[in-house]
């Protein structure tokens, strides 16, 4: 098996769906070191969708970063409407890892699609 790398330095990317909060950790070149998700934290049907469960989450993939490949400071890429946003952030800020970046790359759409026609009555 192949030796842990050591990544002081990471991203996380927080994507909050309505449904769902997914959390990745990565070093800077983009690798996995760590993920996890609402799910994955052992919650089911709509209380995925909560902060607390968001909460949770991030602190069980940040630990595990933590712990694992000793990440130290990193930066915060969220995307998404979901309830678990703020809450993710709180939580990975009382990890106790150092944050130097916070992002939103929730995707906008410039026109969006064409509209429906005009409704006849």
């Amino acid at each position: 098996m192949a030796a842990k790398r050591q990544a002081e330095a990471g991203k996380v990317f927080i994507s909050a769906s309505f449904n769902n909060t997914l959390i990745t950790v990565t070093d800077e070149k983009g690798a996995v070191i760590a993920w996890g998700s609402s799910g994955a934290a052992g919650f089911k049907g709509t209380r995925k969708a909560t902060p607390y469960a968001a909460t949770l989450a991030v602190e069980k993939v940040i630990k595990k970063a933590k712990d694992d490949n000793g990440l130290g400071e990193v930066e915060i890429y969220v995307k998404g409407p979901g309830p678990g946003r703020d809450a993710a952030l709180r939580a990975v800020r009382a990890a106790g890892v150092k944050i130097s970046l916070i992002a939103d790359v929730t995707p906008m759409p410039h026109n969006g699609p064409r509209p429906k026609k005009k409704r006849r009555v």
